[in-house]
Order: C-alpha cells, then sequence, then structure tokens
C-alpha cells in the first residue's frame, strides 16, 4: 500500500476532521476531498494536460465526466505520454486515498469513513475513466515493452472496479469502509458471568477490576489460543462470529456493484479481474493452483488425520467422531487458518527440547519496538537497508486504550515515497514475531521498488508480495533463535528435528486449504454461482471439502460467518496467501543455494548471508516491471512455481505421520 505523512499534517486537508459531528459536516468534508482531487480527475476527464476550463470542479467530483474521441489514429508516442501522464495522476489520488485511509484505519470514527469512503470513490472514478481511454492504444503497433505492460497493469490497477455512474460509485465506496469499520469495531458482550477468567486479567494475567464488558477480537483470539476448555472455546468462537451478520446485505450490494464496474471494463465479473493479474489467463490461472493443491494435498491430509486424533483424546470421541471433520473452535486459530496453538496437544516428542519463544520474549521484556528491531536486524544482516527514521515514528505498534483501530496487521508505504510503516497490535508472542517478518517483507518490496513508474510499484504477483518477509521466517531456526536467545537449546536428534517439523507443518501446511478456499467462495459468489442466500452454506461446503473443518454450532443463512474474517470485508483477495506458502519454500530453496547452504533444507538459515541478500534484492527492485516468471527466474532460476521445495523440507515429517496414522480412518 502506498504511504501518508502524520495525519495532523496541514498539507493534506483531507486528514483532519475537527468538528464534524452531523451528516451535513460530513458530506462537507466529503466534497472538501473531492476539491482537492478535482484538478486531477479533470486531467483524466479531459486526456491529459491542463483542466479544461469548460469543466467545473463539481462537475467533475459527481462523475459526470466528458469524454473526448481523437479523430487521428493513436500512435506508440500518445501511449507513452499517455501512460506518463496517469503515472502522475495515479501517484496524486492513491497518496490521497491510501492516507486517508490510514486514518481511518487508526482512528475509526464515522468522520474518517467518510473520508476514506471519499478517496476510494475518487480514485475509482478516475481509474475506470483512464482504462476506457487506454482502449485507443489497444493494437497499436511499436509501443514499447514498458509502455505496453503498464497499460495491461493499469486494467489491473483498481481491486474493486467502481461502476461509472456516479450515485453508485458512491454507493459502492460508502460500502466499503462501512464493512471495514465494522470488523474493526467489532465486539463480543458476554452474559453476566461468562468467560470471567478472560474478562478479569488483562494479556499478561494482570487483575482488572471491573471486568471488561465486552471482548475484541485480540481478547477472543487469546481465548481460542490458550483455553482448553471446550465450552469457553465454543463461546469465544459464536462471540465473535457474531460480529459479521450486519455485514451480509451490504455483501451482497459491493459484489453487485464490483461486478457492474467489472464488466464495463471488459471482464466477466471481479473474480475475473482478481484472477486476471498473475500473466497468464484466468482459466490457465485456476488450473495452476489446483495442480499446485493437489501436490500438496496428500501432505496437509497426513497432518490432518494425526492432529485430529490427538484432538480427539483431549476433547473426547463425542466432540470429534472417527472420520469427521475438526469442529472449528478447536483448532488454536479463530478460523482454523492454522493449527499452530494446538501445538502442546499434538507434540510428537514432549520434552525433547521447549519451543515456547512467547516465554522467552515474556521473560526477556520484548515489548513492541524491541520485536520490531529484532525483525528489522535479520534484513539488515542480508546486506539490505535499514527502514527509515519515519518508520519508528508514523507505526502504530500497539492497540491504543483511547480509540478503535484495525488491528489486524498491515504494512502500508501511504505516500509511494518510501514512507514504510506497519499497523499492528502487537503482543510479546512467537506468532507476533513472525507476523512482523511478515509485514517487514511488505515493507522492504516497497523500498526496493518505489523509484519506479507507479504501476510498477507492486509485487511481480501479489502472491511474491506476501511470501517475501515468510521466507525469511523460514530461516528463524531453532539455531538463529538459541543464538538471539530466545531458545535455551536446540532440539537434538531426530526426535528434536520432528518436534520443529511439526511446529512448522501446523502452520504452513495447515494454512493451504484455508489459502484457496476463501477465494473460492468469493468467485462463486460474484460469479452468480453462489447465490445470496447459500452463501453460509456454501462457506462451510468448501471448509469441510478442502479443510476437512466444521461448524462448531448449527449455522443459518441469518449468519455471514466469511464476514468474520478480515479479507472478506476488506477487499483483499486471499489466493495471494496460498500462492506465498509455496513461493517461500521455492524462494527460501534458491536462497540457501545462493547461500551456499548444502544441508537438508529445513536446517537452512541465510541469516547474515550478503549473497543471499544480492539475489533477494534484485527480485525486489523489478517490482512488477516483468511477467512474475522473469522475476522468479533473477531470484531462483526458475520460471514455474513449484511445490516441490516445501514437500522436500517437510519430508521427514511426513515419513513419520505416515507411520503415526496406521490404523486411523483418515479423511472425512
Amino acid at each position: 500500500m502506498p504511504a501518508l505523512d502524520r495525519p495532523s499534517d496541514p498539507s493534506k486537508p483531507w486528514l483532519v476532521s475537527p468538528g464534524l459531528g452531523s451528516r451535513t459536516a460530513r458530506v462537507k468534508l466529503k466534497h472538501r476531498l473531492f476539491a482537492s482531487l478535482a484538478p486531477v480527475i479533470a486531467l483524466a476527464a479531459c486526456g491529459g494536460g491542463e483542466p479544461s476550463p469548460q469543466v467545473p470542479s463539481s462537475t467533475v467530483a459527481s462523475g459526470s465526466q466528458p469524454t473526448t474521441t481523437p479523430s487521428a489514429p493513436a500512435t506508440a508516442e500518445e501511449a507513452k505520454k499517455f501512460v506518463a501522464q496517469v503515472d502522475k495522476e495515479l501517484r496524486h489520488l492513491w497518496i490521497a486515498r491510501d492516507s486517508a485511509g490510514w486514518v481511518n484505519q487508526n482512528f475509526i470514527t464515522d468522520d474518517t469513513e467518510a473520508l476514506s469512503a471519499a478517496g476510494e470513490e475518487a480514485t475509482a472514478a478516475y481509474v475506470s475513466e483512464a482504462i476506457q481511454k487506454a482502449r485507443r492504444f489497444d493494437g497499436v503497433q511499436g509501443i514499447d515493452p514498458d509502455t505496453q505492460r503498464q497499460l495491461l497493469l493499469l486494467k489491473l490497477a483498481q481491486v474493486v472496479p467502481a461502476p461509472s455512474n456516479a450515485a453508485e460509485r458512491e454507493e459502492l465506496a460508502k460500502l466499503q469502509s462501512e464493512m471495514t469499520a465494522t470488523y474493526g469495531k467489532g465486539k463480543y458482550c458476554p452474559p453476566e458471568g461468562h468467560l470471567m477468567a478472560w474478562r478479569t486479567k488483562d494479556a499478561d494475567g494482570k487483575p482488572l477490576n471491573p471486568p471488561k464488558a465486552c471482548l475484541n477480537l485480540d481478547d477472543l483470539s487469546r481465548i481460542i489460543k490458550k483455553s482448553r476448555n471446550e465450552a469457553e472455546l465454543l463461546e469465544a468462537w459464536k462471540g465473535w462470529h457474531s460480529i459479521a451478520p450486519a455485514m451480509k446485505d451490504k455483501y451482497a450490494r459491493y459484489a453487485e456493484l464490483g461486478n457492474k464496474g467489472a464488466k464495463e471494463i471488459g471482464f466477466a465479473d471481479m473474480g475475473a479481474l482478481w484472477r486476471s493479474g498473475y500473466d497468464m489467463t484466468p482459466e490457465a490461472f485456476e488450473a495452476d493452483i489446483e495442480r499446485l493443491w493437489q501436490d500438496v494435498k496428500p501432505l496437509y491430509d497426513d497432518l490432518h488425520c494425526y492432529t485430529r486424533k490427538k484432538l480427539r483424546a483431549k476433547y473426547g470421541k463425542d466432540k470429534i467422531p472417527d472420520k469427521a471433520p475438526i469442529p472449528a473452535h478447536l483448532l488454536g486459530n479463530m478460523w482454523a487458518q492454522e493449527f499452530n496453538n494446538v501445538y502442546d496437544l499434538v507434540e510428537p516428542y514432549p520434552g525433547q527440547g521447549s519451543l515456547d519463544v512467547d516465554k522467552k520474549l515474556k521473560d526477556k521484556r520484548y515489548d513492541a519496538t524491541k520485536m520490531v528491531k529484532l525483525g528489522e536486524s535479520f534484513f539488515t544482516s542480508l546486506g539490505l537497508d535499514a527502514l527509515p527514521k519515519t518508520f519508528w515514528e508514523r507505526s502504530l505498534f500497539t492497540r491504543p486504550k483511547d480509540r478503535d483501530v484495525v488491528c489486524h496487521a498491515s504494512a502500508w508505504d501511504v505516500t509511494w515515497n518510501d514512507d514504510l510503516r506497519i499497523k499492528m497490535c502487537i503482543e510479546p508472542t512467537e506468532d507476533d514475531l513472525i507476523t512482523i517478518h511478515h509485514e517487514l517483507g511488505h515493507d522492504y518490496y516497497f523500498h526496493y521498488y518505489y523509484k519506479l513508474p507507479t504501476l510498477f510499484q507492486a509485487g511481480a504477483n501479489d502472491g511474491f508480495h506476501e511470501g517475501i518477509g515468510d521466507t525469511l521466517a523460514l530461516s528463524v531456526t531453532p539455531e538463529y533463535l538459541k543464538n538471539i536467545g530466545l531458545l535455551d537449546a536446540v532440539p537434538q536428534g531426530d526426535k528434536g528435528k520432528l518436534n520443529f517439523q511439526m511446529k512448522m507443518a501446523l502452520d504452513k501446511v495447515a494454512f493451504l486449504p484455508f489459502g484457496l478456499l476463501i477465494d473460492k467462495w468469493r468467485w462463486d459468489v460474484l460469479n452468480g454461482k453462489t447465490p445470496k442466500d447459500k452463501y453460509n452454506e456454501a462457506w462451510w461446503a468448501l471448509r469441510t471439502k478442502y479443510q476437512g473443518v466444521a461448524a462448531p454450532a448449527p449455522r443459518s443463512e441469518a449468519d455471514f460467518d466469511p464476514g468474520a474474517k478480515f479479507h472478506v470485508p476488506a477487499s483483499t483477495p486471499y489466493v495471494r496467501y496460498f500462492l506465498a506458502r509455496i513461493y517461500q519454500f521455492q524462494f527460501h530453496r534458491a536462497l540457501c543455494k545462493a547461500a551456499g547452504f548444502t544441508g537438508p533444507l529445513d536446517q537452512c538459515s541465510i541469516y547474515g548471508n550478503k549473497e543471499a541478500g544480492k539475489k533477494l534484492r534484485a527480485m525486489l527492485e523489478l517490482g512488477q516491471s516483468k511477467p512474475w516468471p522473469e522475476a522468479l527466474a533473477v531470484l531462483s532460476g526458475e520460471k514455474k512455481a513449484d511445490a516441490g521445495a516445501m514437500l522436500e523440507y517437510f519430508a521427514p515429517l511426513r515419513a513419520w505421520l505416515k507411520d503415526q496414522n496406521k490404523g486411523e480412518q483418515c479423511g472425512w
């Protein structure tokens, strides 16, 4: 994402909202934002150059943009000038949009929702118009490769394309902002006497007086992670999912309007637009991810079978029958997307060396800043740059006590000019330490491509962007953790190795089907296969089919369980995370080779290796200027996504799992 200066920056009047209590005041505020962007939108409407004096700002801002029909055939030189102008205008609009978005997610109010929606609306209006104008250059001969690629990427620039109708465009932007805010403000208020052990203590176990009346996502996730009381787990799960039904009607309308915008720019629906961003046809892309899934599915099935056996031993056959899906609330994560928080229940060899990094982080008094510094030190050990001073001044590291924020971790370059930040409510846990590496991976990608044209300022594809930080986290081996004082000793022998592999698999392998199914659900919603009155039914059908996970309580179409996952209301495509899990092992194998490592892949750490750092930097600097197979080749010499590296990494665990699962009725 692009970047922002401080919310009170007087050079950005759309960032401040003093005394805007009434609807009229908020409308005036939105109009001021549009006024600040009107010259840029006018440039787009008039095809570049100075704004036309015949088009007043109020007309442009309302969306009634004039178009011009050139009489002469388009030329390659005109195409080059067109993308240069688009670059300037997109930068201006995206800075405004992301500045407003940053403020909204850090200060959730009706006013900042209006600001964020206005930024989205203005951007969508411009991009839709620019895409229409870019069609003039279809088929023009002699266009240079960089210009041709920017014209292609322009068509993919808006994740949620807006309809040309101004009222519908405004409605769509408002829906997006409202759904994100609903998620960020979500809380569950238990009945009197319920969940008291969690309401009377803070995250560090210190007494609270009075008890918390309501629990936010952090609180409820802590219960799902730490409790082994089935009734508590069920209440926490149901409590968080109760925030989502209010989004269902909004989501259906959002899908309708997004599809309309996608069709206006030449796509069958919004899902087809999302699948077009991988330098192949949407159909070829779907086939490729299915190929990758079939390669890794046997490993997942073995892990699922063993995990279910261990959970059945803990919670009983009445909760987890033979050959049944696992109830979602028992897997240690609010969405059952990873299983790593039930490691204590499935550890292959208890007592073979502690892998409890959480305890060490607390014992050594790691606060949020110290944890981020530790993450940065891994990147700089490879010869990469230190984070800029502004990163430390402008990031959000902890949940504020005085306001609602969207705590879901994210990375930003708010002004598209190396204004790096992360927004995250950090706690001293290993999960958060790994997440910090993930988010810093985004920021380092931003840092190394921010001088490219705006449309090239993205990952080679979105799975690359998600995979960079996680690639480095694969080098956070037990040996590395011992060296920095977060483990007392490295687990020894085959038993210690299997413990570590299990811990990694509960994160990396367990996630794979979840990473696939969210977008499969959305693609079917967007193409009309799944109607509104089947949203929840289709969601749980996919979760059962791919994950072997079931709802822990009766569900109906009065529920909207997809909305309880941030990326759905926040319009963030999700298959990127599936790809990132595959790519990161392929990247890791390539970087280990560059570092001269020749041992087992799971024991490789590239920490401190400058040769590996050079390879990584060379890929990061390309951004999206080249098709992703070319970027992959710069790092690895390969041009095809390959799950083989993941299978190689987990080969010892898979052999062990097959032995442990003898006599079990695997599958569901």
